[in-house]
């Protein structure tokens, strides 16, 4: 059964949040807000959940799901290791839309799809995710939308899509802002899996809320690709 919470409303929000931990904590997936776009997210360390999320999507196994932390202390428990220039980009845009790419940890006891040994890491800034975050641990998040159809800002756009796929959607308005023209709505992807090689540079997968001349400013434009 599908349940919508407002979290505007106080009393709602709190029962809206005891409901989303119990369907992670039962494998089943939940609908959030984040300062991007909504996410759809399900528990990382369960395979079968993931699995459901990707199914829900309708994506493949080819298009893992990034996932969502609470911090960096989790970064740093998640990550193989974290390059000097992950670090700076971090402190200066997390909490918020920066995805960044690394090297998984081997001992991980997870399957997102085929990473390749990588996993890409995000900490959102938004405190009702936040919230969740702290309570559930990662969070295996994609957009909350059917593949290859517009990213949800709202959560009813997000039940308009994924309806019944969905046992909870946490609803906390409007969430995203203007952008430049050529921006994705949705946070800026950056790989650094190769900055261990001596050429290794920095590579932008995706542009989207945090502009391509931040990163430049940040890591300076020798380590971007």
């Amino acid at each position: 059964m599908t349940a919508v919470y407002d979290c505007s409303v106080e009393s709602e929000l709190l029962e809206g949040l005891r409901a989303a931990r119990g369907a992670i904590g039962r494998g089943e997936l939940i609908v959030m807000p984040t300062d991007t776009v909504y996410g759809l997210a399900a528990d990382a360390f369960r395979p079968a959940a993931v699995q459901r999320l990707l199914d829900a999507k309708e994506r493949g196994r080819d298009a893992p799901p990034p996932v969502l932390i609470p911090g960096i202390p989790t970064l740093n428990a998640l990550a193989e290791s974290v390059p000097e220039v992950v670090a700076a980009l971090v402190k200066e845009f997390w909490p918020g839309g920066l995805t960044v790419i690394v090297e998984a940890r081997e001992s991980l006891a997870w399957d997102l799809g085929e990473t390749r040994g990588t996993v890409a890491l995000r900490m959102p800034d938004n405190r009702h995710a936040l919230h969740l975050l702290a309570d559930t641990g990662p969070l295996a998040v994609s957009s909350a939308n059917i593949s290859g159809m517009p990213a949800a800002t709202t959560a009813a756009d997000a039940l308009a899509m994924l309806g019944d796929r969905v046992s909870v959607y946490l609803d906390g308005g409007t969430v995203g802002g203007a952008l430049p023209a050529d921006a994705d709505p949705g946070s800026t992807i950056v790989d650094a899996t190769s900055l261990h090689l001596p050429e290794g540079k920095l590579r932008i997968m995706r542009h989207g809320v945090i502009p391509d001349d931040e990163i430049i400013r940040v890591v300076g434009a020798e380590l971007v690709s």
